[in-house]
C-alpha cells in the first residue's frame, strides 16, 4: 500500500494517541497496520483515536472506507441507549471532547418569554 502525507501524519498521531501495547504495532512498515487499528478501533474508549483511525481508513481507500460500517452501527445504538453523543472540537490546533446539544423536537413549540420595554410587558 503507498501511503500519502496525510496518510504517514494521521498515523504518527494515532500512534501518540494509542497504548503503550500497541505502539510497537503502530509503525509503517507493519502490513497489518489497518487490520489492528479497525479492531483498536471497536475495543478504543478515545473518541479522538477512534477518528484519527476513521479518517485514515477514509484515505486508505475502497476495500478499508466500509471496515468500520458495522462499528458505526454500535455507536448509534448507543445513542439510542441514552448516552450523551460527544463530538471533536479542534481550536488553535487542540483537539478536546465536548459532549453534543441534544436535538430539539420540531413539533415541541418553546414556551414563550415575556416581551418587556421600560419595565413594561408588552402584550401582543
Amino acid at each position: 500500500m503507498q501511503y500519502t502525507k496525510p496518510m504517514i501524519e494521521l498515523v504518527f498521531e494515532i500512534r501518540r494517541r494509542v497504548r503503550a501495547d500497541l505502539k510497537p504495532s503502530v509503525k509503517l512498515a507493519n502490513p497489518e497496520l489497518l487490520d489492528e487499528l479497525v479492531a483498536h478501533h471497536r475495543s478504543s474508549k478515545d473518541v479522538i483515536c477512534q477518528t484519527l483511525i476513521k479518517e485514515l481508513l477514509q484515505l486508505a481507500g475502497a476495500p478499508w472506507d466500509h471496515a468500520l460500517s458495522d462499528a458505526r452501527h454500535e455507536a448509534e445504538a448507543a445513542d439510542a441507549a441514552g448516552r450523551p453523543r460527544q463530538v471533536t472540537k479542534v481550536y488553535r490546533g487542540q483537539v478536546t471532547l465536548e459532549d453534543a446539544p441534544p436535538k430539539e423536537d420540531p413539533d415541541q413549540s418553546k414556551p414563550r418569554t415575556k416581551r418587556m420595554y421600560r419595565g413594561q410587558e408588552i402584550v401582543d
